[in-house]
């Protein structure tokens, strides 16, 4: 029998499942999402599960089950059945879907931390790292910072230079499979029942990482690519593993380019500690572009404040501002086309 404490079953959710209609049911949580199909852990073991009619044809796409959504679903056969509902989310990361200017795309849900991993060599990026941890914000998500490969030679002192102002908000760990201290101290950073999403580029080694943390070859990798230095791409699922005595680790796809999908293009004043200086701006709504009195442009070109941080604070509000309104602009059409729907269904009741 699997203790679903483990993988994060706790009072409230037990509470949220007797709301359900279905709340005779089986639980279990979404381990990978396939194509067509689920895989749920449950108390029982493995189930492969699909939705039903209602389920895959009346929500959006952002609206369906992602890896580690908790489910509801109907046994069939053996190991096989049916999800009928699912449990509303929580701290679900997301992103900006590729090709839209308002949809977003879930990739884990139910996270607690999540580990931004970069590779010490070019995959190094800084504004990527603040991309990441915005986004983790926004949603309750505990961002960690982890730079891998660290048995390369880099330039350390360089390195932390350039990621003080991240280094002053969340935990940053220096990790490589070949150095086993490494590892035991991420280890340590995991409590039992937490769940972690391992996100980055592709070749940054997210899913050896999840290997060396689990003590064990639970996730395919490739070998490097003697063409370009790098692990060759393999995780093309998100796929959640558990570790021993611990929590539960997501590992994800690399992905090339990750859009903010954020309601709130303030909160990123304060991840970006331009906050610390907006306050003593001389107008209230001061947008520190080019504003009399503005402490943020006199902390810019004092160099007390990094410009290029003050650059990549513009470009995300920037980011984030289309997509909230883009946003609000979609949910406005939405409720008036479900208004429209309900007009219809009672016009046809009263015939």
């Amino acid at each position: 029998m699997i203790h679903l404490n483990n993988y994060g079953w706790h009072d409230k959710l037990s509470q949220l499942k007797q709301e359900s209609t279905y709340n005779t049911l089986t639980h279990g949580r979404i381990s990978i999402v396939h194509r067509t199909c689920y895989e749920v852990v449950s108390e029982n073991g493995l189930f492969q599960c699909e939705l039903t009619g209602n389920m895959m044809y009346g929500k959006s796409d952002f609206e369906l089950p992602c890896t580690g959504d908790w489910v509801l679903f109907q046994p069939f056969d053996e190991h096989k059945g049916i999800i009928v509902d699912m449990l509303p989310r929580e701290r679900t990361l997301c992103r900006k879907k590729n090709g839209t200017v308002a949809d977003k795309q879930a990739i884990a849900s139910y996270v607690d931390k999540a580990f931004i991993v970069q590779s010490l060599d070019d995959n190094f990026n800084v504004r990527r790292a603040e991309r990441f941890m915005v986004q983790m914000q926004e949603e309750n998500i505990n961002p960690v910072l982890v730079f891998n490969k660290a048995d390369l030679g880099f330039d350390k002192q360089k390195v932390e230079e350039q990621i003080r102002h991240i280094a002053r908000q969340i935990p940053v760990f220096f990790t490589s499979i070949h150095q086993s201290q490494t590892i035991l101290q991420l280890r340590e950073s995991i409590s039992a029942g937490e769940t972690v999403v391992f996100v980055g580029s592709s070749g940054v080694g997210k899913s050896s990482l999840v290997n060396a943390l689990c003590e064990k070859s639970v996730l395919l990798t490739s070998d490097i690519s003697l063409s370009t230095g790098k692990g060759r791409h393999t995780s093309t699922r998100r796929e959640m593993v558990l570790m021993d005595g611990s929590g539960v680790l997501i590992d994800t796809p690399g992905v090339r380019e990750f859009g903010l999908a954020i309601d709130d293009p303030d909160s990123l004043a304060e991840v970006l500690e331009i906050s610390d200086y907006a306050a003593s701006c001389r107008f209230k709504d001061c947008k520190h572009i080019n504003e009399p009195g503005c402490a943020v442009l006199e902390a810019v070109s004092s160099g007390v404040l990094d410009r290029k941080v003050y650059e990549s604070y513009l470009k995300l509000r920037r980011e984030a501002w289309h997509f909230s309104t883009s946003e609000h602009e979609k949910r406005k059409r939405d409720k008036s086309f479900s208004k429209l729907v309900d007009e219809v269904k009672k016009r046809k009741a009263n015939r």
